[in-house]
């Protein structure tokens, strides 16, 4: 059942924005600090923790393993937009620093790539 994907996402979420508050009260600053992050950490650990007193069916796991896989790409989205707006009425050195680091990502991607093996590629031998 999808329930229990959105009940494990709810409480995480809940669990990280009390944790992100704690965090931001320790150090002295008035925001959250990390509770998204630790929602999300705490998302991955808690749907791949199963045990021998609790196996969920299977459509409970891939309810689970729904609400995992979307909840990700979600936040990223909204901290990607919420920077960009955050660089653009900063400006210029916020905007030449996002771009330095993406022209840096993008420049190490032939790097990393060194290191898959040669059949983990999606290269075909059309010849």
């Amino acid at each position: 059942m999808v329930i229990y994907g959105v009940g494990l996402l709810a409480f995480c979420y809940l669990a990280g924005v009390i944790l992100g508050d704690g965090l931001g009260l320790l150090l002295g600053v008035q925001a959250n600090v990390g509770g998204v992050g630790i929602a999300m950490l705490l998302l991955i650990i808690l749907s791949s923790f199963k045990t021998e007193s609790w196996q969920p069916s299977p459509l409970s796991s891939s309810g689970i393993q729904f609400w995992s896989a979307i909840y990700i790409p979600i936040v990223v989205a909204m901290a990607a937009k919420q920077n960009v707006i955050a660089a653009l009425s900063s400006g210029w050195l916020a905007i030449i620093a996002g771009t330095l680091a993406v022209a840096a990502c993008f420049a190490l991607v032939p790097v990393l790539a060194r290191f898959v093996p040669a059949e983990d590629t999606m290269e075909t031998n059309d010849g």
